[in-house]
């Protein structure tokens, strides 16, 4: 993923005035409150179509979306892990399932409806804690038509505005083989 480095590039400063004294560069903490007001949002780190930029998160956002979800609803605040994924599951998958079954397919899109209404609540939560763009479009059009992916980018942000880019969220467990065992029968021991 771009943008890792916490590098903050200097503040524009136009040619008439780059001659009137010392240079004052803003912390990066300072940044966060002081430059970015409520009028004026601050863009998203990476763009909704950028989930081929973290490849772990993006593999899992599509295989088990509703364990990002409840990561990203975790860090909100917003309820428990447990919770909040068992909630996604049950909003995308079994009423999906239920829908498509009962009506041979033709209401596969409704459960969408219902996934979008719920997640674009924690967007707009995410949002306004970092104060960022209503980008690329409202939120719940962003999570109705592009659901996968706007989890991933929400998931994304997190982990860049939190500082944690290495979160051990998803790290990937390490598995080693135990030792080689052999059996021995009484009549071989004597």
């Amino acid at each position: 993923m771009k943008g890792q480095s916490g590098y903050v590039p200097p503040p524009y400063i136009p040619l008439e005035q780059s001659d009137s004294g010392p240079e004052i560069v803003p912390q990066k903490e300072d940044l966060s409150v002081s430059e970015h007001s409520v009028d004026n949002p601050v863009h998203w780190s990476s763009g909704i179509c950028a989930c081929c930029d973290d490849m772990q998160s993006c593999c899992i956002g599509l295989f088990c979306p509703c364990f990002l979800f409840g990561k990203n609803a975790e860090f909100l605040g917003s309820g428990t892990f447990a919770g909040s994924c068992l909630t996604y599951f049950i909003l995308w998958a079994f009423v999906n399932s239920v829908c498509c079954l009962l009506t041979d397919g033709i209401m596969l899109g409704l459960p969408g409806c219902f996934v979008a209404c719920y997640a674009c609540g924690y967007r707009r939560a995410l949002r306004t804690k970092y104060n960022l763009q209503e980008a690329p479009c409202g939120d719940f059009v962003s999570h109705f038509f592009c659901h996968l992916c706007a989890i991933c980018q929400e998931y994304r942000e997190i982990r860049e505005r939190s500082g944690n880019a290495n979160s051990p969220d998803l790290r990937l467990a390490v598995v080693t083989a135990p030792p080689t065992q052999t059996m021995e029968s009484d009549s071989e021991k004597q």
